[in-house]
């Protein structure tokens, strides 16, 4: 409990040295376009990872895409194809060795903007054919600063009781005509709240010791935005995750410490391709 009031400190101090050094932010909320806008997108990587958890292995993965936006309104479809289903640490298959069409996450959200500002409230859910399907609310504070620091809180409101929190920077540079590098960064803490979220005691050799919670993952990111016409873009990238703090990445007498399996430092590459609208 300790380390989980220190994170909210730290964390909400980092945020206001980012308002602090802004424009002071005004008052009139910005004119939201009168249409439905939207994108249609399809990324294909060597392997899925949520949170730092290994999702895939010894396969690829295709995740298409689709978000419609109307007035600070948003409706979002993700889903994920894994090519060759294989189990790690942190994942059961539903159909081993064969492909599987095994997520499809559905996102309602709201944004609010205040010329800078940008607060977003919203409602995930997760169709997960290899877990127990669950829901999650969230909220987002994010600031259009040169670091665009954004800080959210994830609380899963039904199969996984816990609180996710994730602090994000992310920025591009002009590389050539309008072609960009994208760099970014996050870092996540998790507290479970729930008995699903006991970890592994060695001295009975079942998960029944203390609730999992700690410095959980934490995400390096560099890619290129490609414009190939006026509403299409390509955008291959590289990711770096890794465990943020011992007790993420603990094995104990062979078996992971969180019950949802230990974190590895793992590479993700890929391209995703979208169409704008």
């Amino acid at each position: 409990m300790r380390s989980f009031k220190y994170l909210v400190v730290v964390l909400a101090f980092l945020m206001s040295v980012s308002f602090v050094k802004a424009e002071d932010v005004k008052k009139e909320e910005p004119k939201q376009e009168d249409r439905v806008t939207g994108s249609i997108s399809v990324g294909a990587y060597n392997r899925y990872i949520f949170r730092g958890y290994e999702l895939s292995s010894k396969s690829f993965v295709i995740q298409p895409s689709v978000t419609l936006s109307y007035k600070g309104f948003s409706l979002n479809y993700w889903g994920n194809i894994d090519s060759d289903e294989h189990a790690t640490q942190s994942f059961i298959p539903d159909r081993p060795g064969r492909k599987s069409f095994n997520e499809s996450d559905i996102t309602l959200s709201y944004t609010y903007t205040i010329d800078k500002l940008s607060l977003t409230g919203g409602y995930i859910y997760y169709g997960t054919k290899y877990a127990d399907e669950t829901e999650e609310v969230f909220l987002t504070a994010s600031y259009d600063i040169i670091s665009k620091p954004a800080f959210t809180i994830y609380r899963d409101i039904s199969t996984y009781p816990g609180t996710y929190l994730n602090l994000s920077f992310s920025h591009s540079f002009d590389v050539y005509k309008d072609i960009t590098l994208d760099l970014a960064a996050s870092f996540g803490y998790f507290k479970g709240d729930d008995s699903y979220w006991r970890t592994y005691e060695s001295s009975i050799g079942e998960y029944s010791g203390k609730k999992y919670s700690a410095f959980h993952d934490g995400k390096l990111q560099a890619g290129l935005t490609i414009p190939v016409m006026k509403n299409l873009t390509i955008q291959p990238a590289v990711q770096y995750w890794f465990p943020l703090s011992s007790k993420a990445k603990r094995v104990v007498d062979g078996n992971p410490y969180n019950p949802n399996g230990h974190l590895d430092d793992t590479w993700v590459t890929g391209i995703n391709i979208t169409f704008s609208f």
